[in-house]
């Protein structure tokens, strides 16, 4: 059974952190469609690296933002979160592979291979949160930017990636979940040389001797 959930735990963990990488590089954070006519509609979109703008008729062109220093914090800090959150968890599925059972990388002791799987887990859970931060605060700034009347700026919209980041740190989190339940304490074993009291019911005892006693006073009446 541990061994059974260490698998699905690595391997949803393994999800989490791969659409991590996938909502890391894709365009769609944020988007903001212009109406107009046929011919001049268009849709403005951005992520954590560009902004692009592409017409009716297919054609899109991206701008990459120029400084890091000119952007919001919150986008500074949601690109350093997620390339923490890639790193962790790059690093805790290497940590895992050492930790599973069904591995014969690096020990061969079972409670130490459960001790390796612990860490990665919590390294899941971990990327798995940075992962769900930086989303949920991108998130939370369109949301306030789109409903604050005083902004004067271009309105976004929540964009495709922010659902796929939300899957990934979800998948993330329980599959490090599961690697974490999948660790058993080692039962101490019991101390050389102690004493083993065996309990015996007084009642049992008196029974026994009553049996005997009778027994004894029935052979004597029979001699």
């Amino acid at each position: 059974m541990a061994a059974a959930l260490e698998i699905i735990g690595f391997l949803l963990s393994l999800a989490g952190n791969l659409i991590t990488g996938v909502t890391l590089s894709s365009e769609r954070w944020k988007t903001s469609t212009v109406h107009g006519s046929v011919i001049t509609t268009s849709v403005v979109y951005e992520n954590l690296w560009k902004s692009c703008a592409s017409d009716s008729t297919g054609i899109s062109n991206c701008k990459k933002f120029d400084s890091i220093l000119s952007l919001p914090v919150h986008i500074q800090v949601c690109r350093a979160l997620m390339i923490i959150s890639l790193i962790l968890g790059l690093l805790s599925c290497i940590v895992s592979l050492f930790g599973l059972k069904c591995t014969k990388f690096g020990t061969s002791d079972e409670h130490t291979k459960g001790k390796i799987a612990l860490s990665g887990g919590l390294i899941f859970i971990l990327a798995g949160l940075l992962c769900l931060v930086a989303v949920s605060w991108y998130a939370a700034m369109i949301t306030a930017q789109f409903f604050d009347p005083l902004y004067l700026g271009t309105k976004y919209e929540i964009g495709s990636a922010l659902y796929i980041g939300w899957a990934g740190s979800l998948l993330a989190v329980l599959g490090g979940s599961f690697l974490c339940c999948s660790f058993k304490k080692k039962k101490p074993a019991a101390k050389s040389g102690a004493y083993k009291y065996n309990y015996q019911d007084p009642e049992n005892d008196f029974k026994q001797f009553k049996e005997r006693k009778e027994t004894s006073v029935a052979s004597k009446a029979y001699v």
